[in-house]
């Protein structure tokens, strides 16, 4: 519950900055860069060279993924028929299919499921949302983002300079390989920058009175995030005949609202910043009702 009072009031003192002519209103690309080129990179660097993959536990690795395809499909599916810009269509591509697994999700799953389940909570982060947020993600920022048409040069070259993929690419490399001590300290201490200063960045372009043409993709948005991807889990495991504790935790954690990060690098790339910051904080708001609904329906 910590973390939880300690996200909104990120999101508060956000909105309260962004009152303030100390702040001016390109503070929040200030912020959202900082998080692309430092925060970011370092928390990659920290967290992959050290992950293991446990062959008996598939749930927690294949689950966020099958969610991924899903929701990306589910979202192309709704920008052809509303003829979304490509602008919007690629902040729901980018913020819809990546859920808030690990500051929100650890908390949430602890509280339901004892500090038992946070292992495969982590797992479901580290494995699944973090690595598609590095790997996806770059492809969807190469796609959407900017007034060029997309072709596959272009395509290519924006992944491979997006500082997320390239710093994925050094810790997949050195994995295995240890750190010195200093090295290891300063990338964590950067790393625990990320979601202070994400939140404090949507907090700062949350607006509460939203333009009627974003109310659409939000709504379809967060109805995709929080209530037709747990479902579509829920179901793909129990066709699956999965059933564990792994599994339920899987299933809670992909039902977490969107990820602030994933947020933050649509903010950067100029998707629809009023939409992404909307879906990220009202996504929080709104998971406080759903979640408990979705562990329920577990039972």
């Amino acid at each position: 519950m910590q973390n939880v009072i300690f996200i909104l009031a990120l999101l508060l003192i956000g909105k309260g900055l962004s009152r303030l002519r100390a702040f001016p209103p390109e503070t929040f690309s200030v912020l959202a860069n900082f998080i692309i080129y430092v925060s970011l990179p370092a928390l990659i660097l920290e967290k992959i060279p050290g992950l293991s993959i446990s062959r008996e536990i598939l749930a927690p690795i294949v689950l966020p993924w099958v969610m991924l395809a899903v929701s990306a499909a589910a979202v192309v599916g709704l920008s052809r028929t509303f003829r979304w810009s490509r602008e919007t269509t690629g902040a729901l591509l980018l913020v819809v299919p990546l859920g808030n697994t690990s500051f929100l999700g650890i908390p949430m799953v602890e509280l339901f499921f004892g500090r038992a389940g946070v292992p495969y909570a982590l797992l479901y982060d580290q494995l699944g949302t973090f690595l598609a947020l590095a790997t996806y993600g770059s492809i969807v920022v190469a796609f959407c983002a900017g007034a060029e048409s997309p072709t596959a040069g272009r395509i290519l070259r924006k992944v491979m300079t997006f500082p997320p993929f390239l710093a994925i690419i050094v810790a997949l490399a050195t994995r295995g390989l240890a750190y010195p001590p200093m090295v290891v300290a300063m990338l964590h201490d950067l790393g625990l920058t990320l979601v202070p200063v994400v939140m404090i960045a949507v907090g700062f372009r949350m607006a509460l009175r939203l333009p009627r043409a974003t109310l659409a993709p939000l709504g379809w948005g967060l109805g995709i995030k929080l209530v037709a991807a747990p479902l579509a889990a829920l179901g793909f495991c129990r066709l699956a005949g999965w059933d564990s504790e792994a599994v339920r935790v899987s299933i809670i954690e992909a039902g977490m609202p969107p990820q602030i990060t994933a947020g933050a690098v649509a903010i950067a790339a100029g998707l629809a910043p009023e939409l992404v910051a909307a879906l990220v904080g009202y996504g929080i708001l709104v998971a406080f009702a759903t979640l408990p609904v979705l562990y329920w329906l577990l039972g």
